[in-house]
């Protein structure tokens, strides 16, 4: 997690997390389903409007504190409180009663994170950020669906978000599976059998064992990122460099985030 600029929540310069190039462009987001969900949101009141400007602090919040409005920024503000994480150092931020009146009728959140179900690997913690900071999304093995795709989709369209990222994790339950189920042949039962199948793709062949375990988390985090920065809508805002979509791992020995590049 690597910069040379400083985080807007950081307290001295904060190596740029994720130095890498950008995923290719191509496919499609279906917006039939996002707007549908929207519709219903919309009665619900405010609180699932259009993003503000990111550096605009909602009334009542206390003192300004600019929000990350770029990719970079976002990643730099990840980060510093990955590093936080790491040093037991955590803040715990926008847990206040101020900021929990504003979150009742705002939300500006400023990265999506898909990641696993993995209990040990819950977003907020691992980056230290609080309420209405992170748009979590989770899945076991990060596997995508319709339902996950127009989360996303609605994050970053709707609410402006600039970043998403993919964070797969060390020692995946749901890769180990996904690679024993293929050396078995065997099915998996229920509704499980649908995330081996999402995965069995990425399974890197030029490992064995425990290498190949651990090598498939990575090359799953690549194709799942790579789905995503596929779909059309994403992809123009990335080509605007209105979006970033990246790839990670959380290590569980180090409790570090990396950028798989």
């Amino acid at each position: 997690m690597n910069s040379h600029a400083t985080s807007h929540r950081g307290t001295g310069p904060e190596p740029h997390p994720f130095a890498g190039s950008r995923p290719p462009a191509g496919g499609t987001v279906r917006r039939t389903l996002l707007r549908t969900a929207l519709t219903g949101a919309a009665a619900l009141g405010a609180g699932l409007g259009a993003a503000r400007p990111a550096t605009a602090a909602p009334a009542g919040s206390g003192p300004a504190e600019p929000r990350p409005g770029t990719p970079d920024e976002a990643l730099r503000e990840l980060a510093a409180g990955n590093r936080r994480w790491r040093a037991f150092r955590e803040r715990h931020p926008h847990e206040n009663p101020a900021i929990r009146r504003t979150l009742a009728t705002a939300q500006h959140p400023f990265a999506v994170v898909l990641g696993c179900i993995d209990s040990r690997v819950p977003p907020e913690l691992v980056f230290d950020q609080g309420l209405g900071d992170l748009m979590t999304v989770r899945t076991a093995g990060e596997v995508l669906d319709e339902a996950v795709l127009g989360s996303v989709a609605y994050g970053v369209l709707e609410l402006g978000i600039p970043l998403v990222v993919v964070l797969g994790h060390q020692s995946c339950g749901a890769v180990r599976a996904a690679v024993s189920a293929e050396q078995s042949q065997e099915r998996l039962p229920a509704h499980m059998q649908y995330l081996v199948d999402q995965i069995s793709p990425a399974i890197d062949h030029g490992q064995e064992g425990d290498a190949r375990i651990d090598a498939t988390v990575s090359a799953n985090v690549r194709l799942v990122r790579s789905r995503l920065a596929a779909e059309p809508e994403l992809a123009a805002r990335i080509g605007t460099g209105k979006l970033a979509i990246v790839g990670a791992r959380y290590e569980l020995t180090t409790q570090a985030v990396h950028r798989l590049a």
